[in-house]
């Protein structure tokens, strides 16, 4: 997919589409991944905006992403929450797919809550466990899809942007708190994103677990990076769906959704005991 370039006339276009179709002010956004969208019915009173709608925004093709805005009050907070997002590898380009962390920036987000379903490449975990996302290796975009790659503005963020600390160390702490207090076992680790849309092959997972990943997925990296270049902070945080580290069995989507399903109450009372304590 060829790269494409937006402007900050263009993020500003789409939030303004939003902002006239809410009353609320959100200053924090949560993108759930894939069977994670549960949490969103929680938001009270909400706005809901079709992605479809919104001007530049990509439409999720992909069952358990449901491609709509939720805008409303979770655990005393202002929130907008993603139901789903659109992947690279549905065919738009890694800067498209990015274009909605940079509207939420410009509505005034200044905190990102990012969820996704992950593998398990750690032999310790197991599917239906939380993982702190503590680091990341970003190996699409080593391969140049980078989403800050073309010119820069220096408005939105300097040109070569610093991912030392791309998670929020004091909200990995706060999260650790919460997850003590409620009694939720949280791992820690190092998400790897490949492009997909195929799982990966056996070789895939050795030469993964060889480079340091503890999960593997095919999302959130790219939205982080876009994140941190505008000067959000992040948490990460990811539900494996299913283990590779132990046993190279068929992978499915359904699996992936069903573990989802599952785990989604325990994911939801972590993120609303970090909101209720920022």
């Amino acid at each position: 997919m060829a790269d494409e370039f937006f402007t900050v006339a263009d993020y500003a276009r789409a939030a303004q589409f939003i902002a006239a179709r809410t009353r609320v002010q959100p200053t924090i956004g949560l993108i759930l991944g894939s069977g994670l969208n549960a949490l969103a019915d929680e938001i009270a009173p909400a706005d809901v905006i079709p992605f479809r709608e919104v001007p530049g925004f990509p439409v999720s093709t992909v069952a358990g992403h449901s491609g709509e805005l939720v805008v409303g009050a979770l655990s005393g907070q202002s929130v907008i929450a993603m139901r789903g997002r659109a992947h690279y590898y549905e065919g738009y380009s890694i800067q498209r797919t990015t274009l909605p962390v940079r509207a939420l920036r410009a509505l005034g987000v200044h905190t990102l809550i990012v969820t996704n379903a992950a593998g398990g490449i750690n032999a310790n975990f197991r599917a239906g466990d939380l993982m702190l996302i503590v680091d990341h290796i970003n190996l699409v975009g080593m391969t140049g899809l980078n989403p800050l790659r073309g010119p820069n503005d220096d408005a939105l963020g300097p040109r070569f942007p610093d991912m030392t600390a791309a998670y929020d160390p004091a909200l990995a702490d706060l999260a650790r708190a919460v997850a003590r207090e409620l009694k939720i076992e949280l791992r820690e680790g190092v998400y790897v994103m490949l492009a997909g849309p195929s799982f990966e092959s056996p070789a895939d997972v050795r030469f993964i677990r060889l480079i340091g990943a503890d999960a593997v997925g095919m999302s959130t990296v790219p939205e982080v990076i876009v994140a941190r270049h505008g000067g959000m902070r992040v948490l990460g945080l990811s539900l494996i769906s299913n283990s590779l580290a132990h046993a190279h069995e068929k992978v499915s989507h359904a699996e992936v959704l069903a573990a989802g399903k599952e785990a989604a109450p325990k994911l939801g009372m972590l993120i609303k005991g970090v909101l209720a304590r920022l």
